[in-house]
């Protein structure tokens, strides 16, 4: 779970990890081994050659050659010296050292046979070396340069390893992010293309998957394409096809005698035209339509102008101007299918639009019989019915909410059905801004 959280969504930055977790590693496992190995012998080498001087000053001092080992020292050896007829060789500031450095410089002053201290704490003043001499009991101490005993080369070496990772973290990146920009283009065309927006064809390019990819989604959105033209003719010719024998049973009807059955056989055509308006309806949701931005508040206005004020008891309540873009004649088209609806059913409405975190709101409350909670989703799926005999009598098709819902879909959002506060039910848009 914890590996999930801190793992990258993208794909970009998972290539990278896989590339740059090696390399980290690579980099932390050659340092331990040149840490271990070079600088061991390094230090082994530099230890050596500093106590070795230090050897010859001490045999000079045993002889009485105190001033040519002080010359010696500061000109050819790099270290400074005193001679002290005193000195505490367990002084709290030696203490006892630790690392690689520390433990080879132990090593080559206990070949001198003669009590010794050192302190490496500050290396940048110098090392502090404290000898006990033999002949005369007096304390040698020793102040060598630091470049002695220490050696630049192993953080040189550390360094052109950070140097060469980061360069080559670059150059993966690089190569990386070109590989996957045809990805990136995939995915907004697929997404445009899903929205119902007109996507153009993607270019071939990158890797030969990658190419093979977009050869695919290319068929796909073409078989995809004409599909959509042929159920649109078809829908569009049936429903002219059949107009003409709907009018022309109208106009017989109008020549019935028997009240009865003149009452069911119109309720039966008009039925039968609400089907075909929403069949025209469906295919006019399916033609080219510019995108625009889109005034939301403005076409919901537009949609209440053209109701019965009187007969129905509406509320429009504005919190903000709220504005989209996408094809205005679908999206009212949409809006308006969910008002009819409930005004057809209830007597009261209430329409409330607003901006927030997700996006552009419109919910849309009545005071009907609403929906049963588990027929919530059933009612967005073509011809579904709660009651046959009450769409009968209200000339529904059961093609208005699925329209709905492809609409809006089709502009990136979403519709959801609740309760309403009003007993009846309660329809929530959202829309992106």
């Amino acid at each position: 779970m914890i590996f999930k959280k801190i793992i990258p969504l993208s794909l970009l930055g998972r290539s990278i990890i896989i590339i740059f977790v090696p390399i980290i590693v690579l980099v932390i496992i050659t340092s331990i081994i040149f840490y271990q190995t070079s600088w061991n012998i390094i230090s082994k080498r530099l230890t050596q050659s500093v106590v070795a001087d230090i050897n010859v000053l001490v045999k000079l001092i045993d002889k009485n050659l105190e001033f040519e080992a002080m010359q010696i020292a500061k000109e050819d050896f790099k270290m400074k010296i005193k001679i002290e007829k005193y000195a505490n060789i367990n002084k709290t500031s030696y203490k006892k050292q630790r690392g690689i450095l520390s433990n080879r410089l132990k090593q080559s002053l206990v070949n001198l046979g003669i009590p010794f201290a050192y302190d490496l704490s500050n290396i940048n003043d110098g090392v502090k070396i404290i000898l006990q001499l033999k002949k005369n009991k007096k304390y040698l101490l020793i102040n060598v340069d630091k470049d002695r005993l220490y050696s630049e080369t192993a953080f040189v070496f550390l360094l052109w390893m950070i140097f060469s990772s980061i360069l080559l973290l670059f150059f993966s990146y690089f190569f990386m992010n070109k590989q996957i920009r045809p990805l990136k283009r995939l995915a907004i065309i697929a997404e445009t293309f899903g929205r119902g927006l007109d996507a153009p064809e993607l270019k071939s390019s990158g890797a030969l998957e990658i190419k093979q990819t977009a050869n695919a989604f290319n068929q796909m959105r073409t078989r995809i394409k004409r599909f959509l033209k042929q159920r649109t003719d078809m829908l569009a010719g049936v429903s002219h096809d059949l107009r003409t024998p709907l009018t022309r049973m109208k106009l017989q009807l109008s020549l019935l005698k028997d009240e009865k059955a003149k009452k069911e056989l119109e309720l039966d055509i008009n039925e039968m035209t609400a089907m075909l308006d929403s069949y025209v309806s469906f295919v006019r949701s399916e033609a080219p339509e510019p995108i625009e931005n889109i005034n939301l508040n403005k076409l919901v206005k537009e949609i209440i102008k053209n109701i019965d004020l009187e007969k129905y008891n509406i509320s429009f309540i504005e919190k903000n101007i709220v504005k989209t873009s996408g094809r205005p004649l679908q999206l009212k088209r949409a809006i308006q299918n969910i008002i009819d609806n409930s005004i057809r059913y209830s007597n009261k409405l209430n329409i409330e639009i607003f901006l927030n975190d997700e996006g552009c709101i419109i919910i849309i409350e009545d005071n009907g019989p609403g929906i049963p909670d588990k027929n919530h989703e059933d009612v967005f799926k073509p011809f579904f019915s709660l009651d046959p005999s009450r769409n009968k009598l209200k000339g529904e098709s059961g093609l208005g909410l699925s329209i709905t819902r492809d609409i809006i879909r089709a502009h990136g959002g979403e519709i959801k059905l609740s309760k309403s506060s009003y007993g009846g039910l309660k329809s929530l848009i959202q829309l992106p801004i």
